[in-house]
């Protein structure tokens, strides 16, 4: 039983690692190839900038825990954050930054559930 236990908590981990890994660099390389295709590159680029955002965990104590659940608790991460960068999605000169952040707060979210 414990053996069965153990198997089901290490599929789970595996499954959340490539969920939330997946979300942070495949789901934006594809948007800025499909959606930015003259100038992928650089979208990729600042959509991997965009997890800087993450930064704020050094403000939280342990800065590392892998249980918790990043949305609403970090500064960054919080609801009134995600609503800005929504906002920010609708200008054209801070569209990509705002898509970057947005991709990152679906994968920490996913976190939460997995």
């Amino acid at each position: 039983m414990q053996l069965i236990f153990c198997s089901f908590i290490l599929k789970k981990m595996i499954l959340k690692f490539f969920v939330h890994y997946g979300i942070h660099f495949i789901v934006p390389l594809f948007i800025a190839i499909l959606f930015f295709r003259n100038k992928w590159k650089i979208v990729y680029l600042i959509f991997l900038a965009t997890m800087l955002v993450d930064l704020d965990h050094l403000l939280a104590t342990p800065i590392f825990e892998p249980n918790r659940c990043s949305i609403n608790f970090h500064p960054l991460h919080t609801y009134y954050a995600i609503a800005i960068y929504f906002v920010l999605f609708f200008f054209k000169k801070t569209r990509v930054v705002a898509i970057g952040l947005l991709i990152h707060m679906l994968a920490d979210y996913t976190d939460c559930y997995l």
